[in-house]
């Protein structure tokens, strides 16, 4: 296992270093790094468009379009805390800023994903020529 140095803000606002082994990537640990909340939203997007899909295809793009808007919404939910927490304390790493980047960058992956499947759904979907 890979350790690295990561720095935690505790309740007062003081980022301190800790060390962490590295796990390693996983699906499930990305969903709850991007925040529970929003990722959870655009999941029911997901849903909703396969629902959509196979009783109402002509929401497809629309509900496609609504999940990409919320995803944008939340990674600036996300940016928006990030760099409060960096006035609170002051001087942040580099590595720390681009940690918070990468997490706050997550859910927008996510609601691009889910925007691409609305349109490969629209395309499979449009009458033949």
């Amino acid at each position: 296992m890979k350790e690295e140095l990561y720095y935690v803000v505790d309740s007062l606002g003081v980022a301190q270093p800790e060390i962490m082994e590295e796990p390693g990537w996983s699906l499930t640990q990305t969903f709850v790094e991007g925040g529970m909340g929003g990722m959870i939203v655009i999941t029911i997007f997901l849903i909703g468009l396969f629902i959509a899909a196979w009783k109402a295809p002509k929401w497809v793009k629309e509900i496609g379009l609504g999940a990409l808007v919320f995803a944008i919404f939340w990674t600036l939910s996300g940016l928006y805390q990030m760099f409060g927490a960096i006035q609170i304390v002051g001087d942040a790493p580099f590595s720390v800023i681009c940690g918070g980047i990468r997490v706050a960058m997550i859910g927008t992956f996510y609601g691009l994903i889910v925007y691409f499947i609305s349109l490969v759904i629209r395309v499979i979907q449009k009458p033949r020529i």
